[in-house]
């Protein structure tokens, strides 16, 4: 009997661990609209015009972002351009965690700002895939005051930063945001 016992038991062991130890896709913990629009409401301040609406937009063009970063922006073109910023990096599996990001441009743009940026971050798959370049397309018009947003993506990532910033700056300029994880001087 206790053979007959033992043989069950061996026989059920595997089926048990294996459904336990089974590896599985990575869920991503994403932020819903409601928490986005919170965070968004206390980094920036209720009342910000344009931002509603800005917040639709990324909702409706990329749905629920897995991560955010939270900071301020400084830049700068005449015609070449160059960019700094220092933020925090939220998701829902991990400490916040301080990033650096910097970036030249070229293009049709002229002026200074300086910008706080929320950056909602889409199919982010490990923390240290951020810290990489972003290419993308900007245009921008700042004269005191604007909120303005564009799309970065390298490979399945995608970055969509919210600016609300102060200054005179417009124009178009091709550039990217390089993340790094210490601050750096060097804009490339």
């Amino acid at each position: 009997m206790r053979s007959l016992i033992f043989v069950i038991a061996a026989a059920l062991t595997p089926l048990v661990i294996g459904a336990d130890n089974a590896p599985s896709k990575p869920q991503h913990q994403t932020y819903s609209q409601n928490e986005i629009v919170r965070e968004v409401e206390d980094f920036f301040g209720e009342g910000a015009q344009g931002l509603a609406e800005v917040l639709e937009k990324a909702f409706a063009d990329h749905g629920e972002p897995n991560a955010y970063i939270a900071g301020d922006e400084v830049s700068a073109a005449l015609g070449v351009g160059v960019r700094y910023g220092k933020g925090w990096l939220q998701t829902k599996s991990a400490e916040p965690r301080e990033i650096h990001w910097r970036g030249p441009s070229i293009g049709f743009d002229a002026g200074a700002n300086a910008s706080k940026i929320f950056i909602l971050v889409y199919r982010l798959d490990d923390v240290p895939d951020l810290f990489q370049l972003y290419p993308g397309v900007e245009g921008s018009l700042f004269f005191v005051g604007g909120v303005g947003m564009n799309y970065l993506q390298s490979g399945d990532t995608v970055l969509a930063p919210i600016r609300l910033g102060a200054g005179w700056r417009q124009g178009v300029n091709v550039g990217y945001m390089d993340f790094t994880r210490e601050a750096s001087v060097v804009p490339l």
